[in-house]
Order: C-alpha cells, then sequence, then structure tokens
C-alpha cells in the first residue's frame, strides 16, 4: 500500500489538499472510493480506513473539504466554506476530484463514501452526478425538517448581516450540538457522543487540524445545501439504478433513537423507485464508527459490499 498526498485547483482557483491510498504497485485496483469528510475534521483520519481499503485491492482518494484540515484557508479561524455558495463549492471541488480519479482510473468502478457532513454532501452529489457511480456508502446520516432548515437559515443570515460571514457562530453551533451528548451522561467529554472509545475521542480533542467552530457563512450554507437534498424535484434526479448503504451506530445521535432516521431515509429513496438501498446499524456504536470499538468489522462490511457490487456492474 502507498499513500500519498497531493493538491489541485478548484474551478474558482482555491488549492485543494488531496491524499491518495493506492494497492501494490503490481495490483490493478478492482475499484476506486473518493471520501468525503466530515464537519470540523480532515481526510488525514481516515488513513487507517483507507489503508485497508487499499490493502483489499481498491484505490482510495479523499479531500480536505474548505474551510478544513489543509484546505483551511483563514488561518484556524471559524469554519467557513467560501465567500459565498459555499456548499455548492465544496460540491465542485468533489466533481472535480472525481475527474481525477476517473482519469487516473479509467475503466474501474468508482464509488462514493462519505461521512456525517460528507454523507449530506454525498447525497446532494448523487442528485447532480450520480450517474457517473457505482454505488454510494452513507455513514452517521440523518433527518432535517424543512421547518428547522429554514429557521436556522434565517438565524445565520441575521448573524451574518450583524457580524459577518466568518464570524464564529456560538450561538448556531450550540442550537446544531447542544443535544448530541444529552444520552452519553455523565459524559467524559463534550464529544463522548462521538465514539465509544475514549482514546479515539481524546486523539480528535488534541488534534491541530480539528476544526473547533462553525462560522455563521458555513451554517447559512449547510442548512441552505440540505433544503436542496430535501427538494422533491432534486430527490427524484437521483438515478433509481445506484446502489446505496447506509451505516450508522444504533446510539448515534444524528441517525436518530435507534437509527430510525435511517430507517425513514432509505424508505424515501425506496419509495422514489431505488432498487437497491440498504443499511446495517450497528448495536451500541456511536456517530463515527470508523473510530469505534468495532471500526474492523465496520470496514470488513464496507469492503464486502463495495465487492459485491463490484461483481455485478
Amino acid at each position: 500500500m502507498t499513500r500519498t498526498s497531493f493538491t489541485f485547483q478548484s474551478t474558482d482557483d482555491t488549492k485543494i489538499f488531496a491524499m491518495k491510498w493506492s494497492p501494490e504497485a503490481q495490483q490493478k485496483p478492482s475499484a476506486a472510493v473518493q471520501l468525503a469528510h466530515g464537519y470540523a475534521e480532515h481526510i488525514g483520519r481516515y488513513d487507517t480506513f483507507a489503508s485497508m481499503l487499499a490493502e483489499a485491492g481498491i484505490v482510495v482518494y479523499g479531500n480536505d473539504h474548505r474551510g478544513h484540515g489543509k484546505t483551511n484557508g483563514n488561518g484556524g479561524e471559524a469554519i467557513c466554506f467560501a465567500d459565498e455558495a459555499g456548499f455548492d463549492k465544496v460540491i465542485s471541488d468533489m466533481r472535480t476530484l472525481t475527474e481525477i480519479i476517473k482519469a487516473e482510473n479509467p475503466g474501474i468502478p468508482l464509488f462514493l463514501f462519505g461521512h456525517s457532513m460528507g454523507s449530506m454532501l454525498t447525497r446532494r452529489y448523487i442528485q447532480l452526478y450520480g450517474g457517473d457511480l457505482a454505488g454510494a456508502v452513507l455513514s452517521g446520516s440523518g433527518v432535517f425538517s424543512n421547518g428547522l432548515l429554514k429557521l436556522g437559515t434565517v438565524v445565520a443570515a441575521s448573524e451574518i448581516k450583524r457580524n459577518g460571514r466568518a464570524y464564529p457562530s456560538l450561538l448556531l453551533d450550540k442550537l446544531v450540538f447542544q443535544n448530541f451528548n444529552r444520552g452519553f451522561k455523565p459524559a467524559r467529554t463534550e464529544l463522548d457522543w462521538l465514539s465509544r472509545d475514549p482514546v479515539e475521542v481524546d486523539k480528535f480533542l488534541a488534534d491541530p487540524l480539528r476544526g473547533k467552530i462553525g462560522s455563521a457563512g458555513y451554517f447559512h450554507d449547510f442548512f441552505s445545501g440540505l433544503l436542496a437534498i430535501n427538494n422533491a424535484v432534486n430527490i427524484q434526479s437521483t438515478p433509481k439504478d445506484l446502489p446505496l448503504y447506509f451505516i450508522s451506530g444504533s446510539a448515534d445521535p444524528v441517525g436518530g433513537k435507534a437509527g430510525r432516521g435511517i430507517v425513514q431515509i432509505c424508505r424515501a429513496y425506496q419509495q422514489i423507485g431505488l432498487q437497491d438501498v440498504s443499511y446495517k446499524l450497528y448495536e451500541g456504536a456511536r456517530h463515527e464508527l470508523l473510530n469505534e470499538t468495532n471500526k474492523d468489522a465496520v470496514t470488513q462490511d464496507v469492503i464486502e459490499w463495495i465487492a459485491a457490487h463490484v461483481e455485478t456492474d
């Protein structure tokens, strides 16, 4: 397995940091996987997962989204995608990376893996470009009502008007995340909801590339992006033959109690005619399945799902 890093230029000339994990040189990859990471994290956190996929013969790529990790151009201030239309620009960056992957790996199936915020980006991506994919795996996803999202955009717009898009929004951060730790009392840290493994939680808390708080502009872009995902016309544009695989911890607050939100999402896709939609809930696991106590089993399940869908392509 070989690990490399590189940068690419976005459509607006932003320099995007990316990584690639390749199988041994003599081994032709059976598939390619593109990763979309979650809020406040970075692609380097996926090294163990990506390395295991590469050892299984899958070439893996992923980038640090705007405002995150080594793509972050705001000097460590509040997380912000862009000066305007940030959610769309992150999708465009993902599309540019897809084109790089396809150019470097002609003729092999490409899968998209998105976690948390990355799963939301993935759900919008497949509405726009799902026809170019062999399937998508969505980890730590959830359901968000249009009413709450519209309220969130109003609050974010008000904060932008008063303080600017780069203003760190303590209010919206609290509104979005304040309830996630409630089910894990007494909580050792504010991020106990991420994983049952305290070592992984502490590693993330100490990570110098961890984002600390979203800006008003970030939250406005994110809520707007979720509204686009929920749009009935956009939902219908998802290719009906695109295989989707949802994975979630049964104790993940983002996925709802006992994964009810995940079941709801899958049914919604099935109702519009998607032919291959499945999910797996991991009992007791929390939000970050790839950093959970059962992460190796999760990774093996993903590898097996990909292999099954390579065989049928």
